[in-house]
């Protein structure tokens, strides 16, 4: 199998799709899978883990690396997710480099482009967002950036909306080397399903609370059984925060928000397991989890 697509220059390898947060990236790798393995939220630094997507295309087989957005970070966390987005500079064969239509100049592009500068990998420029602009607004960014850089491509496109995703997929796969899949081709992650689970209620509490409770929280999936004779998954899942009285808010008066924080997420997670889910949320403190290294490595940060 793999030899015929070869040699009719069938593609296949891996791009890291980078950017600031909240500029995008899981919105794209989302469309371009056609399935929501990357949680979103309009809140920035949502992504907190390098996504492993898969897009199976008839020409070659890209595997997106979705990244936490790149910032100066300051917390132990945020240095963490910095960390593992430039990592992946030296495991792909090209790079997507996101930026906002409607905010291309700001200083977190400028420390991005200063990354860039170690890395050989083809890099495609990706001004995302376009349909918050007017279309005479693209041109002086595309030229602004030309001369920053030489990038392979500079691609205006809308990640909410679609527009010029095909012509994208196209430009990556003429920098992907020949190869057939590296994955079986009814795969779209490698992520294990209590991964997702515990991604998906996050993005629950994201949505759901305001302030710092978002960026206060981990999820922990402590069980995930299937029960066959009653065709139903039961979960149980740990809500971690730092401090009593963010716990208090994620429960919410007469445990009100949590109530809605599982069946927002319960729902969802029917629909990727394609399965009935019974699930079970608690509440836990962990003062400061985020600034202790023992705590982030056992939530599987390095």
């Amino acid at each position: 199998m793999a030899e015929p697509e070869k040699k009719n220059g069938f593609k296949s390898g891996f791009i890291s799709l980078i950017g600031r947060p909240n500029v995008g990236k899981s919105t794209l790798l989302n469309l371009l899978l056609g399935e929501k393995i990357a949680i979103i939220s309009d809140k920035p630094q949502t992504t907190r883990n390098r996504i492993l997507g898969i897009k199976n295309h008839p020409a070659g087989q890209i595997i997106f690396l979705d990244t936490p957005g790149i910032h100066r970070a300051r917390s132990k966390l945020n240095q963490s997710m910095v960390k593992t987005a430039l990592a992946t500079y030296k495991e792909v064969d090209g790079v997507c480099f996101l930026i906002e239509a409607n905010s291309p100049y700001n200083e977190e592009n400028d420390f991005i482009l200063e990354t860039l500068k170690n890395t050989e990998k083809p890099v495609v420029l990706v001004i995302n967002k376009i349909d918050l602009v007017p279309k005479g607004y693209l041109l002086p960014v595309m030229e602004h950036y030309s001369h920053l850089r030489l990038f392979e491509q500079i691609i205006p496109i809308s990640a909410l909306l679609g527009e010029g995703v095909e012509v994208l997929v196209a430009e990556l796969l003429k920098i992907l080397p020949a190869g057939a899949n590296l994955f079986p081709p009814d795969m779209i992650t490698d992520l294990p399903e209590r991964f997702l689970v515990a991604e998906l209620i996050r993005e629950k509490v994201f949505t759901l609370t305001r302030e710092e409770i978002p960026y206060a929280t981990a999820v922990v999936v402590e069980e995930f059984k299937e029960r066959e004779e009653k065709k139903l998954i039961v979960i149980k899942a740990t809500i971690q925060v730092e401090r009593e009285s963010q716990k208090g808010i994620v429960i919410g008066e007469k445990g009100r928000m949590l109530r809605e924080i599982g069946r927002r997420a319960r729902e969802e997670v029917e629909s990727l397991l394609g399965a009935k889910v019974f699930l079970e949320l608690w509440v836990k403190v962990e003062k400061d989890w985020r600034e202790d290294p023992r705590a982030l490595r056992r939530l599987g940060f390095h």
